[in-house]
């Protein structure tokens, strides 16, 4: 699949709002809204528009903590790791969770929580007690610099083939 000038400009306004109408969006990007309706389709079918979702306020939602969380595996298995991905999957609480090299940790994980007190609860009462969890290093954001939900899309050209 490749995308051209117009779809960029959909993908780009859709990521900026998700919630635009296809009158705004087609107007937005010098189309007419059965065409647009019908790009925003192909794009959605394709599987590169993955969905749409709407972004909480998490501080006012006493949201207040984000860990980052470093974990260790006892051995690198198949097995091991399907066991601790489908465990960690179900905690609410991980926004995140990605296989990592370069560091001492096989896992990073963010995680989102109330307050310290929470933490360690989940820490101890969760996260250690996974099979084959032998080291937790966490991290917690003091300030966030950046936060962005918009991929960019500035590498994209008309030449340029995606990936199925």
């Amino acid at each position: 699949m490749k995308l051209d000038r117009t779809d960029r400009r959909i993908l780009s306004a859709m990521q900026r709002n998700a919630r635009i109408t296809n009158l705004e969006l087609a107007e937005t990007v010098g189309l007419s809204p059965t065409p647009c309706a019908r790009r925003v389709k192909r794009l959605e079918e394709s599987g590169l528009i993955r969905g749409h979702v709407t972004l909480l306020d998490q501080s006012r939602l006493g949201l207040k903590l984000t860990a980052y969380i470093g974990i260790s595996m006892d051995r690198h298995t198949p097995d091991r790791f399907e066991t601790f991905e489908n465990e960690v999957s179900s905690y609410p609480e991980v926004m995140e969770c990605s296989v990592v090299t370069g560091q001492s940790a096989d896992y990073l994980l963010k995680a989102v929580i109330p307050d310290m007190e929470y933490y360690e609860r989940f820490l101890l009462g969760k996260l250690t007690r996974i099979p084959g969890v032998t080291g937790v290093h966490s991290s917690f954001e003091l300030r966030r610099v950046v936060q962005r939900t918009q991929l960019p899309l500035e590498h994209i050209d008309d030449r340029t083939e995606l990936r199925d």
